[in-house]
């Protein structure tokens, strides 16, 4: 009975200390401001274990056909290319204001098929990865994993091929905003 009340009192004690440390804004949510050691451990084991749980039993169909990987290759391009990289960047405007970091995914091995497919569709909360399940079928977010499992071997020529006009274009449009925002700068001055 001691210990039960002992334990009552101890679970009491921790809630209103998490409940301080919640009202009185000392944790800093700044994506400029990194985390402390154990919070990021303790943050990535959380994502990693809940991500792992529930994409376990998700069924991973076929994932070399051509067309699928063109098609995941044209969405990659249009909706992912600007956190995870293209083949031959080293960084894009968003990426180091983003905290965590997105990985990389041109330099890292193909993600696990049916992770991937999790995190694609439902996305990562507080870390800027959208749940394209909302606004996309699971067949296009499977051509974008059948996409992925190619990605980390690709030249830079063989992504823009692959990835069509669109991947030319954005990239000749965002240097076309470039200059368009430096010349309206200049005129401002």
């Amino acid at each position: 009975m001691r210990t039960l009340k002992t334990l009552s009192l101890l679970l009491v004690a921790v809630i209103l200390v998490l409940a301080l440390a919640v009202y009185s804004g000392a944790f800093d949510v700044a994506a400029d401001s990194p985390h402390t050691r154990a919070v990021y451990q303790l943050l990535e084991t959380l994502r990693d274990r809940s991500i792992t749980v529930r994409s376990a039993a998700i069924q991973v169909p076929p994932l070399s056909d051509p067309s699928m990987i063109a098609e995941g290759a044209e969405h990659y391009s249009a909706m992912c290319s600007g956190c995870h990289l293209t083949p031959g960047a080293r960084d894009s405007e968003i990426r180091p204001g983003l905290y965590p970091q997105p990985p990389d995914l041109t330099r890292s091995p193909p993600p696990a098929p049916a992770r991937a497919f999790w995190v694609i569709k439902h996305g990562i909360k507080m870390t800027a990865m959208p749940a394209w399940g909302t606004t996309h079928s699971d067949a296009a977010i499977w051509n974008i994993v059948a996409f992925l499992q190619k990605l980390p071997a690709m030249t830079p020529e063989q992504f823009r091929s692959l990835a069509g006009e669109s991947a030319a274009a954005d990239h000749d449009a965002d240097e076309t905003s470039d200059e368009h925002a430096a010349e309206s700068h200049t005129k401002h001055d």
